[in-house]
């Protein structure tokens, strides 16, 4: 049982050890830090949805079920593949005629 605690203490602390910091001119490195909040919020985002649209649909509120389903396809497409936004602007710049560098 001691050796448990100590063994589990130790992990602990190889944890909560800082890492070292990058070199000058190297930024931090989000892509880890993004896609852990993916992991984290992703389930529970969809838990959420599935919640608030049964509810709108037991209570027969089809215009609001409707709304909602809209709002979440948006906001998920944006969750799920963040590189989408860029595409979508370079296409509508492209479209208009707009030169890019």
């Amino acid at each position: 049982m001691l050796m448990q605690t100590a063994n589990a203490l130790a992990v602990r602390l190889m944890l909560a050890a800082p890492s070292p910091s990058p070199g000058p001119g190297q930024g931090p490195d989000t892509q880890g830090l993004a896609n852990w909040l993916r992991d984290i919020f992703g389930p529970l985002f969809l838990v959420v949805v599935s919640l608030v649209a049964l509810f709108f649909l037991f209570t027969r509120e089809i215009t609001r079920f409707v709304q909602f389903i809209v709002l979440v396809v948006a906001i998920a497409v944006i969750f799920y593949y963040p590189g989408i936004i860029e595409t979508v602007a370079t296409g509508a710049a492209k479209a208009l005629g707009v030169k890019g560098g």
